[in-house]
């Protein structure tokens, strides 16, 4: 496997950085489906409690 070093990480693979760039796009496309389900917070109804999009609050790097 390719490695290189960076500098806070130390060791690091191509396919680590490879997979940690997917699954930044993937946050990315969270960010937007949150901000989509937004817009129909009222019309949803009760229906709300069942759909864990409209309360999502989001998430940071940290936990």
């Amino acid at each position: 496997a390719r490695r290189g070093r960076h500098p806070a990480l130390g060791v690091v693979t191509l396919w680590e950085l490879l997979a940690t760039w997917a699954a930044h796009d993937l946050t990315h496309l969270h960010q937007i489906s949150r901000i989509m389900a937004h817009q129909y917070r009222d019309a949803v109804g009760p229906w709300s409690k069942f759909l864990g999009v409209m309360h999502c609050a989001g998430h940071s790097a940290d936990g």
